[in-house]
């Protein structure tokens, strides 16, 4: 059977997917997200840190070992929002290439947005139905209003769950009056921004959602096929938001389902998925675990 690797190099995490072709599509064999920062500190330095280089380099090292265990026949890797901004980008691009061997493409916002959603509705039965995707990461939020596989509307905001984390939730536990500045920032970057019009079920992507679906189900162990298509209702966000407004960062790691990587930016994510599911009057998303790395499998060897 062919084996194809894909490899997602985002602001917050880095992400490689493994499958294998099968009859009416593909086996994943490996799915694996390691938490590197490669955006800490971008939002106002406009550079990557040297500690966030190397550990993105190192998790891209091991990432290459486990491909060439899986004897794969095509491979492809692209970056995003980080890779998008900093001044520094191709150092980083040339290290990935000379120590991971990894050729990194670096995509526009809308080619982000296209393959997320994509990958985000596979495995859903969602595919016939009008479906607004949106995509929550460490640097930036991508919406997307599709109909099956066809897009209708896209459009991308520069707030992710890195860089309000960074900018506003500076104190630990966070202060309520941090927290206020970040809910209207948010509030005014989306009526600048505006979002896609039309209806739509509403799927959500991103590590965080994940991480708040998996505590919302007490998962002591991240099970994808039981976060995959699974529903956070408007009230479970709410009261995740003011779980980890009453929690320092170390507090939070001891909550059952909560990544401890992730400890630090997930009331950030929650805020910006409240914001979404307010500003679009819904009050239910379905979880999707699969992303980028999904749609460039689909779109580049499907």
């Amino acid at each position: 059977m062919e084996r194809f690797a894909t490899v997602d190099v985002g602001s917050n995490s880095v992400l490689l997917l493994v499958a294998e072709r099968k009859e009416g599509g593909f086996r994943y064999l490996v799915d694996k997200a390691v938490v590197t920062r490669l955006g800490e500190g971008l939002y106002r330095n406009r550079k990557i840190k040297p500690e966030a280089m190397e550990r993105t380099v190192g998790a891209l090292k091991r990432f290459r070992g486990i491909i060439e265990g899986c004897r794969v026949k095509g491979m492809a890797a692209v970056g995003t929002m980080a890779l998008r901004e900093a001044e520094n980008a191709e150092e980083f691009l040339e290290r990935a290439k000379k120590e991971a061997g990894l050729t990194i493409e670096v995509i526009p916002a809308e080619e982000e947005a296209r393959l997320s959603y994509l990958g985000a509705i596979s495995g859903l039965p969602l595919f016939r139905k009008r479906v607004f995707v949106v995509d929550i990461g460490g640097g930036s939020t991508e919406f997307v209003l599709g109909e099956g596989s066809r897009i209708l509307e896209r459009s991308s905001l520069k707030v992710g769950a890195l860089t309000l984390t960074e900018t506003f939730l500076r104190s630990d536990p966070v202060q309520a009056e941090e927290f206020s500045d970040l809910s209207g920032y948010l509030k005014e970057a989306f009526d600048r921004a505006g979002l896609p019009a039309g209806g739509g079920d509403l799927v959500g992507l991103g590590g965080n959602i994940a991480t708040m679906a998996a505590v919302k189900l007490l998962l002591t162990d991240f099970d994808p096929s039981r976060v995959h298509g699974a529903s956070l209702e408007l009230s479970d966000v709410k009261k995740q938001i003011d779980l980890y407004l009453s929690r320092t960062i170390e507090e939070r790691k001891k909550i059952p389902g909560l990544d401890p990587m992730r400890a630090d930016t997930i009331l950030a994510g929650a805020a910006i998925l409240h914001t979404v599911m307010e500003r679009l009057r819904r009050d239910s998303v379905t979880v999707s675990t699969h992303g980028l790395r999904h749609g460039l499998l689909l779109e580049r060897f499907g």
